[in-house]
This record gives structure tokens, C-alpha cells and sequence, in this order.
């Protein structure tokens, strides 16, 4: 009789993370470095949280928590497994936050140019819901197959297809529509609004006043150069073509680097957030 290859898959109740490494000794290393990075970040946006009564802008790092301490965990434990119910809701999760992400940098680099440009307001309307639903789905409808070993630190969607013993192709297609639309879209607006930025830039007169405006971009620029450039790479990239290190190494600039990053650059550097801090501490304020 024949068999059919579906006859030997096995039904998965738990997939093994493995992480970047099985040395111990590297393993403690790394747990102290990002163990360090996101205490960071959770003190950061707790401080701006704290100054300024719940601005929802600020609340977009908290993806990192979806993902890095599971990830510390796993660092200094033998067992590194997560059930297929977890595995689902973090990549759900990490998903409809991520895409959210992308989207508020949009809104951002057009709050720069309307501030700029023109004193007028905005409004963004976003769907992260549907779409992170749309890539869970299409991932984790696939049979899967021992031995069930995610090669990557947590459940994301290109690690996960790489279990799949079924043809992927239609999932490459449906990841690389969707990073079109939730990726390049956005970096369009980006685009696009920095380019009218810098022509209106360039008609300052003063030097002076051509540099705050260059600073006032500065730092959006470079979260969205390391959140975006990794996450295209990563999801409109085939997954035949996937290296798994390399892919490791991607993850963690838009899921521990720019969540790192986003307090320190945006609201830290506000003149309105340092007045905040400084009156709550009673150490003065800051020069107008």
C-alpha cells in the first residue's frame, strides 16, 4: 500500500525553542545583555507612562514583553519548549503589535512633516487585527512534523513554516502580499513625507534652523531604518531562502534593539517630557 506523507505526521502539542545557543556559558552572557536591554526599556516607558498619564503613543514597546521573557527564560533553563496554544498567541500578539508599530511610524513621520510643513492634524485609521490573524491562520492551519524544534527564539512566522510538512508556497506568497501591504506601504508614507520634509528643509535660509529641523527627524529615521529594513528582509523574503542565524540576528533589532531605542530617542529627548521629570524630582526644569 502506498504511503501518503501525511500518514506519518505527528500531532504537536508543544514546540522546543532553541534559542541562540547551547552553551551554557554564551546562554548566560546573552540572558545578562538582554535582561539588561529590556529592564531597560520597561523602566524608560514606565518613567514616560508615569510623566505624562497614559499617553497611548508610548505603550507600542510593550511587543518586547510578548516575546524577551520567555526568551530570558529559556536562556538559563534546560527546558525550552512552548505549548502550540502559546505558540499561536505569541505570534498573534507579536503580530498585531508589530504591525502597529509600522504603522504608527507612518503617522509619525507625518506628524514631522505636518509640524514642519503645515500646522494641520491627522488621523490613521489601522487594522492590525485582521492582517496578524490573516498570517496566523495561514501558518498554523499546516500539519507539522517531528521533531519540532523552532529554530529561533520565538514563535515567528518564518521560523515556524520551516516545520511545515506541507508545500509553504502559498504561505510565501500570502507573507509577501501582506509584508507589501504592512510594510511597504507605511515606508511609502515615509517616503514620501520625508521627501516633502527635506525640500522644505532645504529652503531654510538658516543653517541654524536647517540643523533643528534635520534633529527633529533624526531619530525617527533611525528606529524605522532598523525596524523596517529587518522586517521586510524577513518577511517578504522566501522561506526556502531563510538562514535561520541570520534570521535570529534580524529579529532582534525590530523585537528588542528599536523597543530599546524608542524611549530613549523620542520622548526622552522631548523638552516636555525632561520638564516633567525634572519637576516630579524636584531637581528644577529645564531652559525653554
Amino acid at each position: 500500500m502506498q504511503d501518503f506523507p501525511w500518514e506519518n505526521q505527528s500531532s504537536v502539542s508543544e514546540f522546543i525553542l532553541l534559542g541562540f545557543s547551547s552553551d551554557s556559558q554564551i546562554n548566560a552572557i546573552l540572558f545578562n545583555i538582554f535582561l539588561f536591554l529590556y529592564l531597560s526599556t520597561l523602566v524608560g516607558n514606565g518613567l514616560i507612562v508615569t510623566l505624562i498619564h497614559l499617553d497611548s503613543r508610548l505603550h507600542t514597546p510593550i511587543y518586547v514583553t510578548t516575546t524577551v521573557p520567555q526568551m530570558l527564560v529559556h536562556l538559563v533553563c534546560q527546558k525550552k519548549t512552548i505549548s502550540y496554544a502559546g505558540c499561536v498567541a505569541q505570534m498573534y500578539i507579536f503580530l498585531v503589535l508589530g504591525i502597529t508599530e509600522g504603522w504608527l511610524f507612518s503617522a509619525m513621520a507625518y506628524d514631522r512633516y505636518v509640524a514642519i510643513c503645515y500646522p494641520l492634524r491627522y488621523k490613521v485609521i489601522m487594522t492590525p487585527w485582521l492582517c496578524s490573524l490573516v498570517y496566523t491562520v495561514f501558518t498554523m492551519r499546516l500539519p507539522f512534523c517531528g521533531p519540532s524544534e523552532i529554530n529561533h527564539f520565538f514563535c515567528e512566522v518564518p521560523a515556524v513554516l520551516k516545520l511545515a510538512c506541507a508545500d509553504t508556497s502559498l504561505n510565501d506568497r500570502v507573507d509577501f502580499i501582506l509584508g507589501f501591504i504592512l510594510l511597504l506601504i507605511p515606508l511609502s508614507f515615509i517616503l514620501a513625507s520625508y521627501f516633502r520634509i527635506f525640500a522644505t528643509i532645504l529652503r531654510i535660509r538658516s543653517a541654524q534652523g536647517r540643523l533643528k529641523a534635520f534633529s527633529t527627524c533624526a531619530s525617527h529615521i533611525t528606529v524605522v531604518t532598523m525596524f523596517c529594513g529587518p522586517a521586510m528582509f524577513m518577511y517578504m523574503n522566501p522561506g526556502a531562502n531563510a538562514s535561520p542565524e541570520r534570521d535570529k540576528k534580524l529579529a532582534l533589532f525590530y523585537n528588542v534593539i528599536s523597543a530599546f531605542l524608542n524611549p530613549i530617542i523620542y520622548s526622552l529627548r522631548n523638552k516636555d517630557v525632561k520638564r516633567a521629570f525634572l519637576k516630579l524630582t524636584g531637581w528644577g526644569s529645564t531652559p525653554e
